[in-house]
């Protein structure tokens, strides 16, 4: 983790000063555990959740809202401030500052979006099958939640059938019981010169 960490702070800002760094996966990959300690191996780097940014009426039409609460901003070398929605009062709560800090964690599914690609300093894919991972996030929210999970798996298929991250990727991150091991990425492997065909499966390299 201090690897990746220190590789990460090496490289060329990506979105004005900040490396904006993007972990994608299917929900119940294990994106936000992971980030979070990829965050404490940087010192403290702060995290943006886009379950903060997407909402009931929105889970993946929220591209807009990050670009001008967030991105934009970041550009211009400014404080972002983006108001992050509670699941339980259905609303979106006050603004909450993000500092242009050097390096900034991006997480949630949809973080390697083509609208968002071209702002990232590395895209990181959670490397776990889709129906493993949202077979964990529906033990992880419970029964109750059986209904807003059938919602969403039919509104992440569709999102990743027209806009697949996983080909993208700079590193797979794949966890084992000793903790993550990170390789590299479609996007590294196959290179820029290759047709890129695989979907969001797991890499032959696993």
């Amino acid at each position: 983790m201090h690897d990746l960490a220190a590789r990460l702070r090496e490289l060329p800002p990506s979105c004005g000063p900040v490396r904006l760094v993007g972990v994608d996966g299917h929900a119940g990959s294990g994106k936000t555990t992971f980030t979070g300690h990829l965050a404490a191996a940087l010192g403290g780097a702060p995290v943006l959740h886009l379950d903060d940014i997407a909402s009931h009426d929105e889970l993946f039409e929220w591209t807009g809202r990050l670009l001008t609460q967030v991105i934009e901003p970041f550009g211009r070398g400014e404080t972002a401030a983006y108001a992050p929605y509670d699941w339980h009062a259905r609303s979106f709560g006050p603004p909450r500052a993000l500092p242009p800090a050097p390096v900034v964690l991006m997480e949630g599914v949809g973080a390697g979006r083509r609208a968002l690609r071209p702002h990232l300093a590395r895209l990181l894919w959670m490397e776990l099958p889709d129906e493993e991972s949202w077979t964990r996030g529906l033990l992880r929210d419970g029964s109750e939640q059986r209904d807003f999970w059938a919602g969403w798996v039919r509104a992440e298929q569709r999102h990743f059938a027209m806009d697949p991250s996983r080909p993208h990727a700079d590193l797979l991150v794949l966890q084992s019981q000793k903790g993550y091991e990170v390789l590299p990425g479609p996007l590294v492997t196959d290179g820029p010169d290759h047709v890129i065909t695989q979907g969001d499966g797991p890499s032959a390299v696993c």
